[in-house]
């Protein structure tokens, strides 16, 4: 009878920690599905859109280093409830917001206690389930359900938004929360680390304010003017913030980062491998949604369900990954993957003047990118983490995760000033009579999709064009600039990878790791 009754604990607590996993994913990947709806809802501009998703990922960064900490210190189930509590809060506040700036405010907290709550659900996934084949299962289950909601979070976003509205894209997240936590608070035991080392606060602070200026000056630059004195202070600050983080960590105990670690040739090569993950796939996430329903006229459901060619790869792809690890060795899967993704985006550029077309042109280099970041995703984490002494493995896994995230917000700055700035170069030049500043207002709306069909024409008529469309090439033209810029920067990063792999002695197969003798 108590072994049946341990069992059920243990599908409740894995059902929890899932749900957890579930919604943090989600509100990553349904949000940019809604955006050009939250545009004309609120009457957000082009660079509010992209706060919107920044905001949630730049607030992950802020927390993941100190989540580990507390949650050992204070208590991880703790820890994790007043997160998931916080987050069902939050998403209740972001889908009551009637503003763009508390949506944005809103997001950054959400994105604190989302981030928290997830880091949460890896400590508490090892309590629980300490070893042996129920280990395996329980990881195994929670990342399946974790992609499930990366993966299937454009149409799942698209769906509650056509069946209901844009708010219950957030709303939802209040029950799921509140089940989350009637599951958790029964079927797990607290347990703490009395050997919790100290908060790195200065570092956490520091760097998370320098993400955040270094993302503003991107964001706000091309409204701002980049050479302005507000804007060359904004980046002095995110330059000298970069400094001052490195200083506090080369004299902390307990750094939040040991730069030590990237002497280790296989660790910095993985972390390449993170970089070049968030350098262009998710990232485009936020603006692939703006194509479909902007350039090729889809509606959101739509738009969702044929944006699983771009995220169900994968899902499908990462068994792969890691049975060539084994054979071949990561330091050649990496690379490669990261080729696929960068190959992935140079067909999405090559079909990029094809709006005409439709959906078909856009298959293939969807599929690619999908399938290059599935044999990625984990092996850069197992190699990261076998790369370093067993007692820096947390800190390791704290690295990966941060490089992510901070290279997702930085890219989605810089991909959206490529939209804006490639349309607005195109409006330039097929209308050289206009106002600089008209053209560029009318850049804006075009990339947030916020005029429709019949103000697209009448504005086109205004302007004497003759033949339509030129709003829409106007639109293809600063895709284009998003898709070269996605392919050759992580092809560099996949060469920049490979070269650091040579540096390391021995085979990266996970049957035989050697860890670099440098700490």
């Amino acid at each position: 009878m108590n072994q049946q009754k341990e069992k059920g604990a243990d599908r409740r607590a894995l059902v929890a920690i899932c749900l957890a996993a579930l919604m943090f994913g989600l509100e990553i990947t349904s949000v940019p599905v809604i955006l050009p709806t939250l545009e004309k809802a609120l009457g957000s501009h082009f660079s509010q859109l992209q706060w919107i998703m920044n905001a949630y990922t730049i607030a992950c960064t802020m927390v993941l280093m100190a989540t580990g900490t507390l949650a050992d210190r204070f208590g991880r189930k703790k820890v994790f409830m007043i997160n998931v509590a916080g987050f069902g809060i939050t998403s209740l506040v972001c889908g009551g917001a009637g503003t763009t700036e508390l949506l944005i405010a809103a997001r950054f907290f959400q994105g604190m206690t989302g981030g928290a709550m997830f880091i949460c659900t890896i400590a508490l996934l090892s309590h629980r389930f300490p070893d042996g084949p129920q280990r395996s299962k329980a990881f195994a289950a929670w990342g399946i359900i974790a992609g499930i909601g990366l993966g299937f979070g454009p149409v799942i976003g698209s769906m509650i938004s056509a069946a209901l509205n844009w708010r219950w894209v957030f709303l939802i997240h209040g029950g799921l929360a509140l089940g989350t936590l009637l599951l958790v608070k029964p079927s797990i035991s607290e347990s703490k680390d009395p050997h919790a080392g100290r908060l790195d606060l200065a570092g956490i602070l520091t760097l998370s304010a320098a993400v955040f200026a270094l993302t503003y000056y991107i964001t706000q630059g091309p409204e701002a003017g980049f050479t302005g004195m507000a804007s060359l202070l904004v980046l002095l600050a995110a330059v000298v913030l970069i400094i001052v983080f490195i200083m506090v960590e080369r004299r902390q105990p307990y750094p939040m980062i040991d730069f030590r670690v990237f002497r280790a040739p296989r660790f910095t090569g993985a972390i390449m491998g993170c970089i070049g993950m968030n350098f262009s796939f998710w990232p485009l996430m936020v603006f692939l949604p703006l194509y479909f329903q902007a350039v090729l006229h889809y509606d959101p459901l739509t738009t969702g369900i044929y944006l699983l060619a771009y995220t169900l790869p994968t899902l499908v792809f990462p068994p792969l990954g890691e049975r060539l690890s084994i054979r071949y060795g990561a330091e050649r899967v990496i690379p490669s993957g990261l080729l696929l993704i960068g190959a992935g985006f140079l067909l999405l550029y090559a079909s990029g003047g094809t709006g005409g077309s439709g959906w078909p042109s856009f298959l293939p280099g969807c599929i690619l990118a999908g399938s290059g970041l599935g044999m990625v995703n984990t092996p850069v984490t197992n190699t990261a983490t076998a790369a370093v002494p067993g007692n820096r493995s947390g800190m390791a896994s704290g690295i990966d995760v941060s490089s992510r995230l901070i290279t997702l917000a930085i890219n989605i700055a810089l991909m959206g000033f490529l939209l804006l700035q490639g349309t607005f170069s195109h409006l330039k030049n097929t209308f050289p009579a206009a106002g600089t500043t008209e053209l560029f207002e009318l850049s804006k709306q075009l990339v947030a999709a916020s005029l429709t069909a019949e103000e697209i024409a009448h504005r086109e008529t205004a302007m004497g064009l003759l033949q339509p469309g030129a709003f829409g090439k106007a639109l293809e033209q600063g895709f284009s600039q998003i898709f070269l810029y996605g392919g050759a920067g992580v092809l560099v990063l996949a060469v920049v990878s490979l070269l650091i792999f040579k540096k390391a002695p021995g085979s990266l197969s996970q049957r035989h790791v050697q860890q670099d003798p440098i700490l």
